[in-house]
């Protein structure tokens, strides 16, 4: 048996293209011209893509599924349009830095994946030297901090045990992806009152540029690969320029909230809004964007960090949860600000689905074509909602784009073929997968 969805704008190769694409057994088995005929036409103003992927997502499942979970997480997803996610070894408990923990975290996911997950491990200064291990068992790679993560069990890396870290990694090629921040340039701990301004200039940008320098001077001398994730600060992206420009192994991710929103609009005490690093203001977005459209930014990835509404809802940005819940609404956030813009979606698509597979190791994802799997989406990109943080999939009701307008609404999601997800209707799927990566050479 065979599924054949047709769309007259199919997203093949950089560009849109009337097509039906033919399924079995969960592959795309060939791309052929539209079909009037085909099982399912889509209607005239959506789009099919390729399932999204998004490679920095905590679903907090073992330890705080009262923040987040695989079910309700890998729920949000779908119904974003993400049909792949990388869960971070923070904020679960155990966090993911042994083999055990893994063990642990993959237990808590069976039965309730309605996406397929894969892993990230943590690079923690008590785990130095044993890496291998939790990459031989099947993580893409390893999360670290340059500062404190606000977790106690996730201690971050100095400079000497950065150094040490990539090396290891290199020695089997691992990847390491860093929390840019160096803690010297951290004004504040504790209460700051409730002005937003008061907390983003806490956490300057001269904080990130150094963190960010430090990667580059460590994985240059290592010959390790390093990937900076959430970048806000556009002034940091020369310095990425020039190292990937010398051949440099970098990488970097901005995220949704960064793009879209500004400090300047972001109300007193709003605790929805607090991440880190923080949204900037001033023409800090403008840069972002410009490093979106010249290739420097790898990719567009939502950073989902939830917490419940009390840790959120602290009116004290000093005290409040830091975090942003944008799982579901990552593609129409930006394509409402990329429109407003002048760009087109075709710019957008690949750091929202290769740019992200590809930093994970997560090869074959992201693409329309003979031989990947069925992951596909279909996207109204000029239809318009009101977000109702109540009605997202989350387990907690917190969004800073609630009461927003935006442009492109997810559809439907199919996985391998299968509906997981259609607007309007709960998720009850959870034929999800998960995918684990051990290298050759850790293996052997």
């Amino acid at each position: 048996m065979s599924t054949r969805i047709a769309a007259r704008r199919v997203y093949l190769d950089g560009a849109f293209t009337a097509a039906t694409v033919v399924i079995g057994d969960g592959v795309i088995s060939a791309v052929e011209p539209f079909d009037a005929t085909a099982d399912t036409v889509l209607p005239g103003d959506a789009v099919l893509l390729p399932g999204l992927v998004d490679s920095h997502v905590h679903l907090d499942e073992p330890g705080r599924t009262e923040w987040e979970g695989f079910a309700t997480g890998t729920a949000a997803a779908a119904a974003g349009g993400i049909t792949t996610v990388v869960d971070m070894p923070l904020n679960s408990s155990p966090v993911t830095t042994s083999v055990e923990a893994l063990d642990a975290k993959r237990a808590a996911a069976v039965g309730k994946l309605a996406v397929d997950v894969a892993y990230w491990g943590g690079a923690v200064p008590e785990n130095l030297g044993s890496l291998g291990a939790l990459a031989a068992a099947g993580v893409v790679g390893f999360k670290c901090f340059l500062s404190p993560s606000g977790i106690d069990e996730f201690g971050h890396l100095d400079a000497d045990q950065l150094e040490r870290c990539l090396a290891e990694l290199a020695e089997f090629d691992g990847l390491l992806i860093v929390h840019a921040e160096d803690p010297a340039h951290l004004h504040a701990d504790g209460a700051l009152g409730p002005r937003y301004r008061d907390f983003e200039a806490s956490r300057p940008p001269l904080s990130e540029r150094a963190a960010i320098r430090r990667v580059i001077d460590a994985a240059r001398r290592t010959g390790a690969r390093a990937h900076i994730v959430h970048v806000s600060d556009g002034g940091a992206l020369d310095d990425v320029r020039a190292a990937k420009a010398e051949g440099v192994r970098l990488t970097i991710e901005t995220c949704p909230h960064y793009l879209t929103l500004d400090a300047e609009d972001v109300p007193d005490g709003a605790g929805a809004f607090k991440c880190c690093p923080p949204i900037r203001g001033g023409n800090n977005r403008d840069l972002l964007w410009a490093g979106v459209v010249d290739g420097t930014i790898d990719a567009i990835v939502s950073d989902h960090s939830p917490a419940t509404v009390e840790l959120k809802g602290n009116p004290d940005f000093g005290l409040a949860w830091g975090g942003i819940a944008g799982l579901q609404t990552g593609l129409s956030s930006v394509h409402t600000t990329a429109r407003e813009r002048g760009l087109a979606f075709e710019t957008l698509l690949p750091l929202f689905t290769t740019g992200p597979a590809r930093i994970a190791g997560l090869g074959g994802l992201g693409v329309i074509e003979p031989g990947a799997p069925a992951h596909l989406v279909a996207f109204a990109p000029d239809e318009t909602f009101v977000v109702d943080a109540a009605a997202l999939e989350y387990r907690n009701p917190v969004s800073p784009w609630h009461g927003k307008t935006l442009t492109g609404v997810v559809r439907e999601t199919w996985l391998r073929g299968e509906s997981t997800y259609r607007r309007g209707a709960p998720v009850t799927e959870r034929e999800g997968r998960e995918i684990l990566r051990a290298p050759a050479a850790v293996q052997a």
